[in-house]
């Protein structure tokens, strides 16, 4: 009777546990206030740069570009099936982390650096690197300087609520020189200056000084110091506590990296999804598995991603690369490129 018995409060005991288990897991269910906005808005709201060169700027037909921009467009087609259901937010480096911070925007995405300073004080989670670059110094070739430290008693131009004018400050103490800053609140702003000859240069990151180079009158009058004075790995940011929208933001971009190490295009993807037999291939692309649900979204949501945006390698090769800027794929080539670009395992 007494065996009967403890066998019976055992099973309920083992019962509820497994309710309990249940229970559980059923709160921790894709609960995502953002992405829930998302949905019921039927639009993402896109932080993005205010216009520059490879970033993120408006073309002849004033349609957004750039890399920031295809990582927007990646995210809207993983959510909502449509990479043109993005509304784009031009912020300023002044305000762009206070604009997400009250909810104004979705994710931002604005060529901003990721720092411990701004992990631990701003209540935002640093998502991943979508490009890697470092604090770069372009000057006028008719300054006469070759190195950083040449600029002793020359006025930088910059942008105004940015690590650059820190780093700069760090590098006069650690040098015992004096090179001056001139602040701006937008791009444009500050490219003008320098070409006016109101500051001696102008600094951002490499991509960024690549970007002002271009749209100056005469590009080959300026050139890079070869000194960085900061590393500067550049990514998305998104609120705090919706750990489920920050895992899609990071894996939008993942699944682009991945498509390139899987030699899967924007133009192949079709038929490659028609024709491959390979298992990692079938998972990635949705045809097997479910890989999209465990993080919220459809199981093909990476195939949506390369229909509407292509590969990692594609989209640099049309923002900085090639046929973009100019700007050779170092520190941002696949890791089994020599670069730094190195996805999670997809499986």
């Amino acid at each position: 009777m007494r065996s009967r018995n403890m066998l019976a409060v055992c099973g309920l005991a083992a019962a509820a546990f497994l309710a309990q288990i249940g229970a559980s897991s059923a709160q921790t269910e894709v609960k995502s206030p953002t992405l829930d906005a998302v949905k019921k808005r039927g639009q993402l709201i896109c932080g993005i740069d205010t216009g520059i060169p490879g970033y993120a700027y408006q073309d002849s037909s004033g349609k957004w570009q750039g890399l920031d921009v295809a990582l927007c467009r990646a995210i809207a087609a993983a959510v909502l099936g449509d990479p043109e259901k993005v509304k784009y937010i031009g912020t300023t480096s002044k305000v762009r982390f206070s604009v997400l911070q009250s909810g104004e925007i979705d994710v931002l995405i604005r060529d901003s650096e990721l720092t411990l300073t701004r992990a631990g004080q701003l209540g935002l989670e640093e998502v991943t690197p979508n490009f890697y670059t470092g604090q770069t110094i372009m000057v006028r070739k008719s300054l006469g300087v070759q190195h950083v430290k040449d600029l002793n008693g020359a006025t930088i131009c910059l942008l105004t609520g940015t690590t650059l004018e820190t780093n700069i400050a760090d590098y006069n103490r650690a040098n015992n020189i004096k090179i001056g800053t001139l602040l701006f609140d937008k791009p444009e702003e500050a490219f003008a200056a320098a070409e006016s000859g109101r500051c001696d240069g102008y600094t951002d990151d490499g991509g960024s000084v690549a970007a002002a180079r271009s749209t100056m009158k005469k590009p080959d009058d300026w050139i890079f110091l070869p000194e960085t004075l900061s590393r500067q790995p550049l990514g998305p940011h998104t609120r705090q506590g919706d750990d489920r929208w920050t895992n899609i933001v990071r894996w939008s971009h993942f699944a682009m990296l991945e498509a390139e190490e899987l030699g899967i295009t924007k133009a192949n993807v079709d038929e490659v999804r028609k024709a491959s037999t390979d298992p990692q291939v079938k998972k990635f692309l949705g045809l097997e598995g479910d890989l999209g649900k465990g993080i919220g979204l459809d199981n093909d949501f990476a195939y949506k991603i390369v229909k509407a945006v292509g590969n990692y390698g594609e989209v640099y090769e049309a923002t900085f690369g090639s046929k973009g800027l100019g700007l050779p794929r170092g520190l941002n080539n696949l890791y089994n490129k020599g670069g730094l670009m190195y996805p999670y395992s997809w499986y």
